[in-house]
Order: structure tokens, then C-alpha cells, then sequence
């Protein structure tokens, strides 16, 4: 009996499909994917695509779901308390955007039904019901922490300063003299800029536990 030849290209699942739009995104942006340019890339027929995702916007909303899933919630399950934790999994989801930052604007809808997502924002709702946050501001957490990391990954505050210092004619800008400088810095100010920040939310929130909770 003969051996049934191997396919010359992998079989198309579901996985294959999501990983390559992810690549699209990563590397061209959200208008780069579409059912055309995805079959191009894998090598099949456009009407394939159809037996695993009936739309682009299907798609788009599977790699912000495979995204998610990159965050780290064991944060919330191995006995931090809520403020490390916080701050764990904050650092642990804009680790995750930052590398994928052209998905951002489809993450930023919300959950929606992505299996991921919801485990994301069950686990940060539960974390801080278990340690003793009324719920509404439990809610008002997650929410607040969301838009923090989001926007901390929508683009960098020094790259958006040019590194040519004659842009930045003292008459004008008298306290801009070391700007034309922040470019070439632009990981360690950004760094530095989302540390700050999520230490004065979380300095914040620890107030306010103690006022709602008493300890």
C-alpha cells in the first residue's frame, strides 16, 4: 500500500490564520488585512478563509483576542496582595501592547465576547473583589487601569519630539532647550513616564482603600 503524500503546505487552521494577521498588523497596520492579502499570504484561495472566519472584522478581533491572551494573570491567583499585583499585571499588559501596538484600537472597544478578554477583565474584577473592594469600585478599577495602560501604548510621548534643536528656539520655548534630546531616550523616558504614573495611581487607590475598606 502506498503512502499518502504529504501536503506541500501546511493545512489551513484557524491558528495559521490569526498568526499571519497578526504579522500583517504588526508590521503594515490594521488596513493591510484583508481576506485577499491573507489568502495571498498563506498560499490559498480567498473563499478558504471563510470556513474559519466569515469576516475581516472576525479576524481583526481574533488577534486583539490572541494579544490578550499574552497578559499574565497569575498575579491574581498566587497570593499577591491587590496593589502588586495591580501593578504586575499593569506592567504585564503594556508589555503585551507595546509589542503589538497597531491592535490597540481594536482592543480598545472592549472585550466584546473574546474568551481572552473576558478571562482578562475576570481576573482584575475578582483580584480586587477578593481583597475586599466593594464592587463598584472594583468596576471603576479595572476601567481606570484600562484606559491607563491603553493609553500608555497608543505612542510615545518622547518620540514625538524631533532631535533637531532649532526647533526649539528658546524665545519660544524657554523650557524646551533639552527636547531636541528626549527622541534618542525614548524607551527610558517612556519608561520612566508609565512608572510614575502607575505609582501614583496605585499611591492613590491605596488611600482609598483604607478610607472604603479599613485596612
Amino acid at each position: 500500500m502506498c503512502a499518502m503524500a504529504r501536503p506541500r503546505k501546511p493545512l489551513l487552521s484557524t491558528d495559521r490564520i490569526v498568526e499571519t494577521a497578526r504579522m500583517l498588523v504588526d508590521s503594515e497596520g490594521l488596513a493591510a488585512v484583508s481576506t485577499r492579502r491573507l489568502a495571498a499570504e498563506l498560499g490559498v484561495s480567498g473563499p478558504s478563509l471563510y470556513n474559519h472566519f466569515r469576516t475581516k472584522d472576525q479576524i481583526l478581533e481574533a488577534v486583539a483576542d490572541s494579544v490578550s491572551a499574552q497578559v499574565d494573570l497569575s498575579m491574581f491567583e498566587d497570593g499577591r496582595d491587590w496593589r502588586t499585583a495591580l501593578h504586575d499585571w499593569a506592567v504585564s499588559y503594556r508589555s503585551a501592547l507595546r509589542d503589538h501596538p497597531n491592535i490597540v484600537p481594536v482592543l480598545a472597544t472592549g472585550p466584546g465576547r473574546r474568551p481572552a478578554g473576558l478571562r482578562l477583565a475576570d481576573a482584575v474584577y475578582g483580584g480586587m473583589v477578593d481583597a475586599g473592594w466593594p464592587p463598584a469600585q472594583a468596576t471603576s478599577i479595572g476601567a481606570l487601569m484600562r484606559y491607563f495602560v491603553m493609553g500608555s501604548a497608543l505612542g510615545s510621548f518622547a518620540g514625538g519630539f524631533v532631535g533637531d534643536a532649532s526647533a526649539y528656539d528658546p524665545a519660544d520655548y524657554p523650557h524646551l532647550g533639552q527636547a531636541h534630546l528626549l527622541a534618542e531616550q525614548q524607551e527610558k523616558v517612556d519608561e520612566r513616564a508609565f512608572e510614575v504614573g502607575l505609582a501614583a495611581l496605585l499611591d492613590g487607590l491605596a488611600g482609598q482603600f483604607e478610607a472604603v475598606v479599613g485596612r
